[in-house]
């Protein structure tokens, strides 16, 4: 007996997950609300969450269906490890897979706290399914589209993906058109469906009830959680498995440690633990987005993958246009009067290293064939993470002087960097220059609003700093933050508390300068005459 808090991703369930040292239970019981006589599998430790304490007293032969005390007892047991490797019926058949998939596996992360210990695992909508599901050998549910892309089964609008966007192969094979046809193209959250405020249910409220009616539903209930959503459209976020370019940095995960050990940190508890905690943890970088503004990846490759080129320079990439001209591949007006060296202004003002431009280049594979630019783009973190290498044009311009200007002496940024600037500084300057990329860092605190939340233009609770300024003084303000909170603490801002600071600190403050220069400007006081030795002033 699983659990989930999204049952649009039933659907796409391969497998369930249980905690290999946790105890599990066979129970006997009824359907809550079928009546039918039913076994269920679920954790030990949970068994009090679904059974009433004492019903397992109760007689079975007096019990109806609709009762209010339904009867249960406990008649085997077993651990997680002995589950392990157990098959069963596909829960919602609209797919199949075309390897064998339904069956039971270890799950390092399998909690008894909530649910029933048993986790409903969908490989192509969570991080940790796919990773259980792929060391079990366990496939994802992925579906062919129209142009024979593999696609998992919720398309990139937020819907079931309809029959007819579906490669008809695909179709005629895996799916179970009878089944499937009631649900093709409905939206999985009502956030993304336009006419969502016309529906009096939602998908997921659908699938429940389907389920219900199909005696496969033990127990449902509306159950509040946190939900990742977008923190510009506030629409709850749908994780999708793509193909993606990676940078190996769990190759230089030992020297990338040992090298912030060298670093001082502002407060070294940040660089210690949130910065040093994430750098053992460390994974692969994620490094391609799918965008069309931004840095594109240099790579070019064949249509079947065997033959891959990074280009590294304008100047490389312009002695393989020259090779794909001579092809006939590529047009010999392309950025043409462009000077390879030349790095003035002008001369880079005739290219365009930006999409349309560079996804019209063409190169030459060794065999002849064509080569075409891998259509993603670059994780902007890494154009921050090379900052000091871009800003002097490095190693193109500048190498005789570039040690003396890396690395930096000193930066400054907010601590939720850990993962974003500091981190992109510092693994490509491991990787490239066997070096830190600054020697000393101030991580500093957050400002948030008087009640503790992220300030956001979006919740309407950012201030602005400029009409604060002008309202209060640069310096009020600056008073104000510098006595409130240490740089690396979070400041909960308050602006009662700048209007405070000016009248209490800076009032008192001109108010004793202004009675000062009235009485000095009365007495002709210049300041020029013999000061009075402290003791004998009246």
């Amino acid at each position: 007996m699983a659990w989930t808090t999204t049952p649009w991703t039933l659907p796409s369930n391969t497998a369930l997950a249980v905690g290999p040292s946790i105890k599990y239970v066979k129970v006997e019981t009824f359907n809550p609300y079928s009546g039918n006589k039913i076994n269920v599998i679920l954790c030990k430790d949970r068994v009090p969450a679904y059974f009433k304490a004492g019903n397992d007293e109760l007689n079975f032969d007096e019990y109806k269906p609709g009762d209010k005390n339904i009867p249960f007892r406990i008649v085997e047991e077993y651990s997680g490890k002995e589950l392990a490797g157990a098959e069963y019926e596909q829960l919602i058949n609209w797919v199949n897979t075309k390897t064998p998939a339904f069956k039971v596996i270890p799950g390092d992360y399998v909690t008894t706290e909530d649910g029933t210990g048993i986790v409903h695992i969908a490989p192509t909508f969570g991080a940790d399914d796919a990773r259980v599901a792929k060391a079990a050998g366990i496939p994802a549910m992925i579906l062919y589209d129209k142009d024979g892309n593999l696609v998992p089964m919720v398309d990139k609008q937020g819907r079931f993906f309809r029959i007819e966007d579906l490669h008809p192969d695909f179709v005629k094979n895996y799916v179970n058109i009878e089944t499937y046809s009631e649900y093709a193209g409905k939206f999985v959250k009502s956030e993304y469906d336009p006419e969502a405020d016309k529906k009096e249910t939602t998908t997921d409220i659908d699938i429940a009830v389907m389920l219900k009616l199909q005696d496969k539903a033990f127990k449902i209930e509306k159950h509040v959680h946190n939900y990742p959503h977008c923190w510009r459209t506030d629409k709850p976020v749908l994780y999708y498995p793509l193909d993606s370019w990676f940078i190996k940095t769990t190759a230089v995960k030992d020297r990338l440690i040992e090298l912030n050990k060298t670093i001082n940190w502002k407060p070294q508890s940040t660089g210690e633990g949130r910065f040093g905690k994430w750098l053992e943890n460390l994974v692969d970088w994620n490094l391609s987005r799918s965008r069309y503004w931004g840095t594109p990846l240099p790579i070019w490759s064949k249509e079947d993958g065997s033959e891959i080129k990074c280009i590294g320079s304008v100047e490389e990439l312009m002695q393989e246009i020259g090779k794909a001209v001579e092809k006939g591949y590529m047009s010999a007006d392309f950025w043409k009067g462009f000077k390879p060296g030349d790095f003035s202004k002008e001369n880079y003002e005739k290219v365009d290293l930006h999409r349309p431009d560079v996804d019209e280049i063409i190169l030459v594979a060794q065999d002849g064939s064509k080569m075409f630019r891998e259509p993603d783009l670059i994780d902007v973190w890494f154009d921050s993470g090379a900052m000091p290498y871009a800003q002097w044009h490095w190693p193109f311009e500048n190498a005789d002087k570039f040690n003396e200007l890396y690395p930096a002496d000193f930066i400054a940024e907010g601590v939720d960097q850990t993962r974003g600037w500091f981190f992109t500084l510092h693994a490509i300057s491991t990787m490239i220059s066997d070096s830190v990329s600054y020697k000393n860092i101030i991580s500093n605190g957050l400002v948030l609003d008087k009640d503790g939340n992220k300030m956001s233009k979006r919740l309407g609770n950012a201030v602005d700093p400029f009409s604060t300024m002008d309202e209060y003084g640069a310096d009020a303000l600056r008073w104000y933050m510098i006595t409130n909170a240490q740089a690396w603490d979070n400041l909960k801002f308050d602006i009662s508390g700048v209007d405070e600071v000016k009248r209490k600190f800076f009032g008192t403050l001109y108010n004793t300068y202004n009675f000062f220069a009235l009485y000095a400007n009365i007495d002709s006081f210049i300041n020029q005459e013999k000061q009075v030795v402290f003791d004998k002033r009246p």
